[in-house]
């Protein structure tokens, strides 16, 4: 018995010992994970101490990976809130692999100098800051393939905005024209003796291709020696174009065609001002009273806010639907996010509410009225007006164009750029990061995540992780991979066809952006 007692003794005080170790240790790691947490924020991890995982060389190119992150289907609803933020940060903002896809916009051998001018093409661009600016770039190409002196474009003043702003303002004329001088001769105006001269004003057809340039409208020359294009944009193909036009048109749109020198600095200065709050997201909130004019959107709104903009959308004559349905519209994904739904969809995302979000937009319609849910969940918001003087941002206060630049700059050099909407200018700016490297920029699928807010406000779906499972698993493909432009919708005829396909500016692949091919030895390797 008394054996018994002192093997049983012994086994206690064994038992002890190590249970009193193992006190030990816990006490220590969580005494260690205290000091080694890094706030939100604060201190955030630099840019190049990201550790990128390369995707596989062996995936198609025609598909959009996501992130690692955005590939798991389920993530619990302590990894997305704020406390576990640290375990998220990285993946969250990390851009996705740009496949070693790089700049392929040098002509081809063929290629020769700007041949002899037959004649002067005058531009009248229409419509907002990017819808101009790709009209531009397509005007360059058309100029090249009709053998044209181009004359520098006169800018929309007819707009919903009234800007007065010429050329020079919003764009750096000498570089446009220096940069392009081995594709194009481009003159400031048109010579005095031609002022007076026989033209045609011409509306170009839309998304034509180059044998339409150069048979109808280069056998104008006989008879005209001014062409004049009544409107710019979506005036050539998206698609099936010769590769020299195609790389010519991104080296237009992305060499040549820079802001003037006044915007740049103050979008640089904004930029930098930005980032000492930490990386950011830059957010188009297309939020604007024209967009919900034109749109016909008006869920969350009054009936008093309704009935102006209906009235605005019936008072413009070139906008031709006026019947809308704004219920239908919402649910078929034709609407702008309202600012509570961009709110739910950062907050499902994993963002926290400290994250630095910067508000590209205009005078947002209804002002702070509609925008307390996002900023009490976000109180972070920051724009031009918050950022800057009102010193610094008089000379541009009453342009539009110069202040859509403003945003444009800001919006290309964010570390996530969202916009609540389709329009010209996510477009564009979507296009142009996918060109400098393919910056991460969520496309929101407004058509799915109506029904699912829908939902929250019915009470049959709560805010949390399953959610955000639907949410992140909706987005993993839509995150600005690398991936082949999209063609035409199957079924779609006539111009419809080419209404539906992606639009050149919106993903310059393949046309401008090649892939590196790699040749290995036995012990380096070389890009060829």
């Amino acid at each position: 018995m008394q054996k018994n007692r002192r093997k049983w003794k012994r086994k206690l005080l064994i038992l002890r010992k190590l249970l009193t170790c193992a006190f030990g240790v816990i006490a220590f790691v969580a005494l260690l994970s205290v000091h080694v947490h890094v706030p939100d924020i604060v201190k955030h991890p630099k840019k190049h101490q990201f550790s990128y995982q390369r995707l596989s060389r062996e995936r198609s190119w025609t598909q959009e990976f996501a992130p690692p992150h955005l590939l798991k289907a389920h993530i619990t609803a302590s990894k997305l809130d704020g406390a576990s933020w640290n375990w998220t940060w990285d993946n969250l903002w990390k851009p996705p692999s740009n496949r070693d896809y790089v700049h392929c916009v040098a002509p081809s051998s063929l290629y020769t100098s700007p041949p002899e001018s037959r004649g002067y093409l005058l531009v009248h661009t229409n419509g907002g800051l990017n819808q101009m600016r790709t009209g531009i770039c397509d005007m360059v190409a058309v100029a090249r393939i009709i053998n044209a002196t181009l004359v520098i474009p006169e800018l929309d003043k007819r707009s919903l905005w009234k800007d007065s702003s010429k050329f020079s303002d919003v764009f750096d004329e000498d570089h446009f024209i220096n940069s392009l001088a081995n594709d194009v001769r481009i003159v400031k105006k048109l010579p005095k003796e031609l002022a007076s001269a026989t033209k045609i004003v011409k509306h170009f057809r839309s998304w034509s291709g180059v044998d339409y340039y150069e048979k109808e409208i280069a056998s104008m020359w006989d008879e005209y020696q001014v062409i004049q294009a009544a409107k710019s944009d979506s005036r050539l193909a998206n698609n099936n174009l010769t590769p020299d036009v195609q790389k010519l048109r991104c080296r237009a749109c992305y060499q040549a065609l820079r802001f003037a020198p006044p915007i740049e600095v103050m979008g640089k200065l904004l930029v930098d001002r930005m980032r000492s709050y930490g990386p950011y997201i830059a957010l188009h909130l297309r939020y604007e009273k024209d967009m919900l004019a034109f749109s016909g959107c008006t869920h969350d709104l009054s009936s008093e806010e309704a009935k102006e903009l209906r009235e605005i959308r019936e008072s413009i004559p070139w906008w031709k639907v006026k019947d809308i349905d704004s219920v239908q519209q919402r649910v078929k994904g034709y609407c702008p996010l309202t600012p509570r739904e961009v709110a739910l969809f950062l907050s499902a995302l994993g963002f926290p509410s400290s994250t630095p979000i910067y508000i590209a937009a205009g005078e947002l319609y209804g002002g702070d009225s509609h925008m307390s849910d996002l900023q009490s969940r976000y109180p972070s918001l920051l724009n031009k007006e918050k950022l800057a003087s009102d010193e610094e941002l008089e000379p541009f206060r009453k342009h539009a164009s110069q202040l859509a630049a403003i945003d444009y700059i800001v919006s290309v050099e964010s570390d996530i750029f969202i916009p609540s909407y389709s329009g010209n200018m996510a477009r564009t700016v979507e296009g142009h990061r996918r060109f400098l490297g393919h910056r991460k920029t969520i496309s929101p699928d407004r058509k799915a995540l109506v029904q699912l807010f829908d939902k929250i406000d019915l009470g049959t779906m709560k805010e949390g992780a399953k959610l955000s499972t639907r949410v992140i698993d909706i987005h993993r493909g839509r995150q600005g991979s690398p991936r082949k432009r999209n063609g035409p919708i199957s079924g779609t005829k006539g111009m419809d066809r080419f209404r539906s396909e992606e639009a050149f500016y919106v993903n310059p692949l393949p046309d401008c952006l090649c892939q590196k091919e790699y040749s290995y030895t036995n012990d380096s390797h070389s890009i060829v």
